[in-house]
């Protein structure tokens, strides 16, 4: 901070981070490494907006990664917070607003009729729900290993780091040090959307898996969204072989829809776990994993699986989720999904109108941009853009007081509060990005 204005700067707030956190942040993709450029120090955030230390404001597309779906400090959400905390900021036993969002996720979630959900387990993060619904897999069927999709992300427990996407594929990691081989070894990597590699897969080794671990439409990764029927087929494969398909709505689950990616997938089908994080808290930490009760009793204090955590359904976590979920309704979801379209319109004509070859892949009111001419379709074609233009893409929205997600692996997330205002200064930022891509070079 200068002493004489009062006022920091982002460089002097990330200089005094590293000093004391490694990286000098708590989460790789913020230190703005794949960017090439300083990270912003924010300090307050409203509606479509928020405010760095210097007191520059950016019209924000990353939305704390998906939670902020109505805005940053929704006041409805703020007083819902303020309201529990009043009462007492945990107290690590039991309290009714539990039951209560635990009903409502349930209620939520279903499509034609189904409902794949009958009981409900909070936890704190995305990593801990898909974790809790690994060893539930494992527990219920006696069987090791687990399938998972190149280039999806499931959270960074040790088994699910191999080929995953999002910020290891940011920092070009293929897995993390410190996994021991025997544990890695317990998970299969399949290129995704490739049913026959999925078939090879189970017809090898059928009757040692335990589960197919899948995001509900991969985001972490870019959007590359699901093969028409894909979902279904491998939920039938599983199945087939004695198999649970873990569906993995973190990041989809009441963003995409009311019912996550499961209610809008253009083809029924039916997984036996769904984890849900971000949106369901609301903005603070809090995720879930939900399922039929057969499954989900087989977890303590009724069951042999042993799952705990001191802060699960915490009282402020719970009311903020709860919160968000109410205000989600039908013209929230209307007025996300048309400021999505305009925007990613937005910047498919900006960049073709620089002539750089791109896609823009969308998966509801989920999408980003792939520097290629060929819409991706795995990991490994996600891999193949022309990753190069992004940072100075990146950096000319920064620029003009946009706030994107700080690499190309990550979606871009809209809000109910992004209004008008908000998308035309996105809008007008696009085409001076645009050409700031266009003349990037490798390396």
């Amino acid at each position: 901070m200068d002493q004489v204005t009062g006022v920091s700067t982002n460089e002097v707030e990330f200089e005094r981070a590293r000093g004391a956190m490694p990286g000098g942040v708590n989460s790789p993709v913020r230190a703005f490494g794949s960017v090439g450029t300083t990270p912003r120090f924010f300090v307050s955030a409203s509606g479509p907006r928020v405010t760095d230390v210097e007191g520059r404001e950016y019209v924000d597309l990353v939305g704390s990664w998906g939670p902020a779906i109505l805005g940053h400090a929704h006041p409805a959400v703020v007083k819902a917070v303020q309201d529990a905390a009043s009462h007492g900021l945990g107290f690590g036993a039991s309290t009714p607003g539990e039951t209560e969002l635990a009903e409502v996720i349930a209620a939520r979630v279903t499509c034609d009729g189904a409902r794949p959900i009958e009981r409900v387990r909070l936890v704190s993060t995305g990593t801990e729900a898909t974790m809790t619904a690994i060893r539930l897999a494992r527990g219920a069927t006696g069987r090791d290993l687990i399938v998972k999709f190149a280039g999806h992300y499931h959270g960074h427990s040790d088994g699910l780091l191999a080929e995953a996407g999002s910020g290891v594929a940011t920092l070009a990691m293929p897995g993390s040090a410190g996994v021991p081989a025997p544990i890695a070894a317990q998970t299969l990597v399949v290129p995704y959307n490739d049913l026959d590699a999925l078939r090879e897969v189970f017809a090898a080794r059928g009757a040692d898996i335990a589960a197919i671990i899948v995001e509900a439409a991969p985001a972490n990764m870019g959007i590359v969204p699901p093969a028409h029927g894909f979902n279904a087929a491998i939920a039938d494969l599983a199945h087939a072989h004695g198999a649970l398909l873990i569906l993995d709505e973190v990041l989809t689950g009441f963003r995409v829809g009311p019912a996550g990616w499961y209610g809008i997938d253009p083809v029924p089908f039916s997984p036996d776990l769904i984890t849900f994080g971000k949106v369901v808290g609301g903005g603070l930490p809090l995720a879930a994993i939900g399922g039929p009760a057969a499954l989900m009793e087989l977890l303590a204090p009724l069951g042999p699986v042993y799952q705990a955590g001191t802060l699960s359904g915490n009282p402020l976590a719970v009311a903020a989720g709860r919160a968000t979920l109410d205000h989600l309704d039908a013209a929230a979801y209307a007025r996300i999904d048309a400021a999505a379209a305009r925007i990613a319109d937005a910047a498919a004509s900006a960049l073709s109108d620089a002539g750089v070859a791109h896609v823009v892949q969308r998966s509801g009111n989920l999408f980003s941009i792939q520097f290629t001419a060929v819409a991706p379709t795995d990991y490994d074609t996600v891999k193949a853009q022309e990753a190069f233009r992004y940072p100075p893409f990146f950096r000319a929205m920064l620029d003009q007081g946009v706030s994107l997600p700080p690499s190309v692996f990550e979606a871009w997330f809209v809000s109910a509060a992004h209004d008008d205002a908000a998308v035309a200064q996105i809008v007008d930022a696009l085409p001076a990005a645009a050409r700031a891509a266009a003349e990037a070079t490798p390396g």
